[in-house]
Parts: C-alpha cells; structure tokens; sequence
C-alpha cells in the first residue's frame, strides 16, 4: 500500500508546478498558468479545462488518502437503511460512551484508527479539538484498509464508492454537516473520460448500485447529487442486513454487499416480514434472528443474488459464529437502551422515539 504527501507535484509543458491535492484551497491562477508554446494551452494532470469546483480533486491518484468536503460527494447508490443512520446519530447524541462514538468513527474514517483524546467541548468540525490514535502520515495497511472510498470522475466530482451512511451521519449530526472534512482513499481517477464511459466503466466494475428499495431500475441521472438522509430513499432490507452483521454473515469488502443479501430477502422471501415492526425492539430483534438464522441456513454454493452465492456474500457457518443467543454479537445486539452499553437496535429506537420517527 501506498501512501502518499498531501503534495503532488504537476507537470505543466515542463514547468514544475506543486498542487495541494485534498486542502480544500482553491488553486491560484498563476500556479495554473505555466508558459506554453503560441497557440498551445498548458496540461494539468491531462486536464486543459480546469474550469470546475473539483479542480483540487482532479490530479488524485489511486492509493492517494484525499481530504474530501463530504458536501462534494455524490453517491453512487439511490437509498440507505436509515435506521442504521440512525443508531449512529443515536450513539453520537444519546450516547453513554466515555468518549463520544463520533470521534471514533471519523477517526477511523480518516485512517487513524479511533480517538485518542477529546477535549472538552469537541467537536467533529473543529479538528484540532481531538486527536486520533494514529497522526497524519503514520497510517498503517489496517487503517488504511477501513477507510471509505471514492473514485474521481468527470471533472474531478469525487464519487462515493463505499461510506454513504457514514458520512450521511457526520452530515446529520450538529456538529457535522457539508463543510465538515475528512480523507477517503482513492480507487480510481477516471475524470478523463466522458460521462458516458465514465458511467460504463463504474457498471463495469460493479462501484455503483442501480435499483431501488422495490428492486426496480435506477437510471444515474436519477442517482442523489449529496449525502443527507433527505437526498436518499428508505431501504427497511438494508436496515436489517447492518442489525444481522458478525450474526449471520461477516463484511468481506464486496461492494454494496448488504444491498445483495437484501435483495434476496425481498424477492426469495427467506422469513415471514408480515410482523416486523421497525419501532419495537422485540420485534425487530425477533426478525433479525430469524434472517440471520436463515443465512447461515443456505447451502454456501447458493446463488443469493446476481450470481453471487452465500459464500462469496460471507455468510458465516455457523449462526452467530456459533455462540449462543446470550453470548456474542447477537448478546451484544439485544442489550436495551437501560443497559451501560445498549445494543444498536436500541440505540436506533431511542432515536427515532426522541425525534418523532416512529
């Protein structure tokens, strides 16, 4: 793994130009105007039109850990499950940690594992009220290997490939919102191609997910333009893929993976939906058992969905890794908002109880 300065240096018609990639400055117009031959215009990482608002974005290259505005990113997916937004807020809110959840998770977000110190007060938009366990220039594969991703395209337009309900969840919290920054590792720049070829190429390598809640198609142009829970639909399958994770199957860094398995419980119809009730935790904890339980049912060769099976969608071999209901991360799950730690559940239901989103 590479990792890389936040300087590049660009070549323009051999004149040596340095370009801070990911600062958030914009570019000063004499660093862009190297001399040419007449009649020639100056190359800028293969650019000749730099007239866009991604332009600082442009020169990033794969490896590269990109200080991103989350307010420029455009998703690649058309819906979350906002109920695992909504844990996240509740943790960052409602929260009985000793160090706010929130730090953590931007810190790992960022590269640097988890927070290492918060002062008093601190928030998310003011870096310099907190530190991470890992500084700035010291990343490791581990930490890199957790971060979300992006892919540049058109102009520079950074694209989420993977982190849409985390950073929908720093833009949510008061703290956050637009302006607030923090790095994603680059999978690609492909802001040289058209948009066309740009989008053929996304389908290609399966960093774009194109159907909505009810299966149906979703065109891109048709894709939100922002994170925020208001430019994304409600996926309820979604939802309850996050509830079963480490229960019923493990992440292994396949795109869109839970999205997959939810599709399978829509249209194979493993378990019974009819008495899910998304603001009872019995009931919620009920039907996450039962899904995870029919998970780790499935003959591993099973094909779940777009020809991938069981296996290649990490489900487990055993339902909670085959600890008992008590124990492990279902145990962890069912704790209730009274308990010293709750569980996420009850975490996402004392959100949506103290905001009227029942």
């Amino acid at each position: 793994m590479r990792f890389s300065s936040p300087y590049r240096l660009a070549s323009a018609l051999g004149a040596a130009v340095a370009v801070t990639v990911g600062s958030g400055a914009a570019l000063a117009p004499s660093a862009l105007a190297a001399p040419g031959a007449p009649g020639t215009r100056p190359s800028f990482c293969e650019h000749d039109n730099r007239d866009t608002p991604f332009a600082k974005y442009l020169c990033a290259k794969p490896g590269d850990l990109l200080d991103v505005r989350i307010g420029d990113v455009h998703p690649t997916q058309p819906s979350l499950g906002y109920d695992e937004v909504y844990y996240k807020l509740g943790r960052y809110t409602l929260g009985k940690d000793a160090i706010n959840k929130k730090f953590d998770d931007w810190c790992e977000a960022d590269g640097r594992e988890e927070a290492a110190s918060v002062s008093p007060g601190a928030r998310l938009d003011d870096p310099s009220s907190f530190t991470c366990q890992i500084p700035v220039g010291a990343e490791t594969p581990d930490s890199v290997a957790a971060m979300k991703t992006v892919v540049i395209g058109p102009h520079g337009e950074p694209f989420l490939t993977d982190g849409h309900h985390t950073l929908t969840s720093f833009f949510e919290t008061p703290d956050g919102g637009a302006d607030l920054h923090v790095r994603l590792r680059v999978q690609a720049n492909l802001s040289t191609f058209t948009r066309q070829r740009f989008w053929n190429e996304m389908q290609a390598r399966k960093w774009v997910w194109l159907r909505g809640p009810n299966g149906k198609p979703v065109t891109v142009n048709k894709l939100p333009t922002g994170v925020g829970l208001a430019n994304f639909t409600d996926d309820k399958y979604r939802s309850l893929l996050y509830f079963g994770r480490d229960i019923g199957y493990e992440q292994n860094g396949l795109p869109f993976q839970e999205f997959y398995w939810g599709s399978w419980v829509r249209d194979a119809k493993p378990i019974d939906l009819a008495g899910w009730n998304q603001n009872d935790h019995g009931s919620y904890l009920a039907t996450v058992k039962a899904l995870t339980e029919a998970i780790t049912a499935l003959p591993k060769g099973t094909v779940v969905d777009n020809g991938l099976t069981a296996a290649q969608l990490g489900a487990l071999a055993q339902w909670n890794n085959g600890k008992a209901a008590n124990k492990g991360e279902f145990d962890k799950l069912s704790k209730p908002y009274s308990d010293a730690k709750p569980g996420k559940l009850a975490y996402t239901l004392e959100y949506k109880r103290a905001h009227g989103l029942g």
